[in-house]
């Protein structure tokens, strides 16, 4: 596969690449935990979006710099700007305000990942908290090391999850295992986490990197739009009956029949030799 050169996003406290197909988002504020601002927020839901469309772009891997923290939730010391304008008089904030930013910031950012059409993988150096726990379930494959840990932090802070935690917990640990996550907010270890299914591995610390690149070569190297349909088939289904998601498989193998790295499949597996996917 090519090499497509490297690129960073405008503020180091985002870095973004794409090498051999694989684009890296890192967040890099290590030393405000990896807690994510507002530009932060923005910038990375751009990033999926382009992703979508980049057929250099062959599968999105999500992590953060330093050891101990993946992100530790939104940056809650970063000032906002105003929602609008306010009439003389008006109080600063009022009702429906919260809710517009919570459809707006962190359901817009979680949304992002979840439609990306590329897989994405997360790679959890450390502990993730709050909005960071559910950037790490919104993605499709979750490595995580073995000192990382998951908290539903909300219910410390006397709030409600939100970017999505109480749709997607229950779909991917059941409800009562959700339930207990959210209701007592106690820290789950990665061991743990992969125990009742919520990632799919824990590594070792100095092993991270290696396991993450070999999904991620392996996804790159894959059919790119076999996968993409296999993801939204899988998304659907979660909310699907049955006859909605049969005739939505229907529709994604006619889909997936019209395209080069299908006909490379079939043709690859008749002259017996390994296929040289494309991505398209």
């Amino acid at each position: 596969m090519a090499e497509t050169p490297n690129t960073e996003a405008d503020t180091p406290d985002l870095l973004h690449t794409v090498v051999d197909g694989v684009a890296t988002i890192t967040l890099n504020r290590p030393q405000a935990a990896n807690a994510m601002t507002p530009d932060q927020r923005n910038q990375i839901i751009e990033l999926f979006a382009e992703a979508s469309d980049d057929l250099n772009v062959r599968v999105v891997v999500l992590t953060a710099a330093g050891e101990r923290h993946f992100c530790t939730g939104a940056d809650l010391r970063v000032s906002r700007t105003p929602v609008s304008n306010r009439p003389e008089g008006a109080p600063e904030r009022t009702m429906g305000d919260i809710a517009r930013n919570i459809r707006r910031g962190a359901q817009s950012l979680v949304t992002a990942i979840i439609d990306c059409e590329k897989p994405v993988i997360a790679r959890v150096n450390g502990t993730a908290a709050g909005l960071g726990a559910h950037l790490a379930f919104a993605c499709d494959l979750i490595i995580a090391a073995d000192n990382a840990r998951f908290i539903e932090v909300f219910v410390r802070r006397g709030i409600t999850p939100d970017a999505a935690g109480a749709y997607m917990l229950p779909r991917m640990i059941g409800l009562p295992k959700a339930k207990e996550l959210m209701f007592l907010g106690d820290d789950l270890s990665a061991a743990d986490a992969e125990r009742i299914g919520l990632i799919n591995r824990v590594v070792p610390v100095a092993e991270l990197d290696d396991a993450v690149a070999d999904w991620a070569g392996r996804l790159a190297s894959g059919p790119t739009k076999a996968i993409s349909l296999s993801k939204w088939l899988l998304n659907r289904s979660l909310d699907s009956d049955r006859v909605t998601a049969l005739a939505d498989e229907a529709w994604a193998q006619e889909l997936a029949s019209t395209t080069h790295d299908f006909n490379e499949g079939v043709q690859s597996f008749i002259e017996r030799r390994d296929p040289d996917y494309l991505g398209w």
